[in-house]
């Protein structure tokens, strides 16, 4: 598999959708996810790039996270904004990213996006817990380049 619209079927892009939708319930976070081929970047240099591209970085509380998946580099990477950074603990990803890994290891990519989508769910709600007048700043759409 190396190209992106084999990466995923529709319906299985659809339930990653629901599961952004569901984990936003829960946080004020906002989650996005990315998918393309191929970049020359580091997975997280260019997850960087794209995240300011989807204008994730212009959210209230600077709470985006963004899932970066590189179809034909076999590369992921999951990083989250400002305001995220400057409250959790270095390692607050980590758990978060090999939750996916493990997934796609096994060729599972929509299960472990899923699984990945949901724990940032859950643990930004700690930080970030959904507020009464929260509006939806970004697209749960996946994005792709």
């Amino acid at each position: 598999m190396s190209k992106v619209e084999d990466f995923l079927t529709y319906e299985e892009e659809q339930e990653i959708v629901k599961a952004i939708a569901l984990a936003e319930l829960n946080t004020s976070g906002e989650i996005r996810v990315h998918i393309e081929n191929h970049t020359d970047l580091k997975p997280l240099e260019r997850a960087k790039e794209v995240f300011n591209q989807l204008k994730m970085n212009e959210t209230e509380q600077r709470n985006g996270v963004l899932f970066y998946v590189g179809v034909s580099d076999h590369t992921f990477a999951i990083i989250g904004d400002k305001g995220i950074n400057d409250k959790v603990e270095n390692d607050f990803w980590d758990c978060t990213k090999d939750v996916v890994i493990a997934s796609f290891k096994n060729k599972q990519y929509k299960e472990g996006l899923i699984k990945g989508v949901l724990r940032a769910g859950e643990r930004l709600k700690k930080y970030f817990p959904l507020l009464s007048n929260d509006e939806n700043e970004l697209p749960n759409e996946i994005s792709k380049g």
